[in-house]
């Protein structure tokens, strides 16, 4: 009778309501993300090479060289290549600025210094792009353009030069 009396009684302190253990179960969901590869390059008119001034006279006409950069820009772990090709369609980097004149004025592109390497096209088979792996951040690459010889008739030369990112 006692046990019945004290059943009784917790029923009334808890509402007259049986508590009963509740279950609990887990569950898991996934965060996803895909990043693609990514590149970009930046040329235009702030990466004009300015070769400079000289004087044509065949005594004074040594070799003449000017530089400028390139950006790359690349996701972390990109394999990327640069090529160049002047107007001329070679592929090797011998480019020929064309003046008023009718004259034609040769250059090299070259990378890192103006003794570096030439610079040339993937499809070049001695004188190629320049190869790199992107690291999420702006990538400098120094272009040379280097004119062996200045004696042409005076005037402003100039040639347009394409720049192929591949990655």
């Amino acid at each position: 009778m006692f046990k019945k009396t004290l059943l009784a009684a917790a029923m009334l302190a808890f509402g007259g309501v049986a508590i009963t253990a509740q279950a609990a179960t887990t569950d898991t969901f996934h965060v996803n993300m895909t990043i693609l590869k990514s590149c970009s390059v930046t040329a235009g008119s702030a990466s004009d090479i300015q070769i400079g001034a000289a004087t044509g006279v065949t005594a004074d006409s040594g070799s003449n060289d000017g530089h400028s950069t390139i950006q790359v820009l690349c996701s972390k772990g990109t394999n990327y290549s640069v090529g160049l090709q002047p107007s001329n369609g070679n592929q090797q980097g011998a480019g020929t600025m064309t003046g008023s004149s009718g004259d034609s004025v040769p250059y090299q592109l070259h990378s890192g210094s103006a003794t570096g390497p030439t610079w040339g096209t993937a499809a070049a088979k001695n004188n190629g792009p320049v190869n790199g792996t992107g690291n999420g951040a702006q990538q400098s690459l120094d272009v040379f353009a280097v004119a062996p010889d200045a004696n042409y008739t005076p005037g402003d030369y100039s040639d347009v030069v394409t720049v192929n990112l591949s990655f």
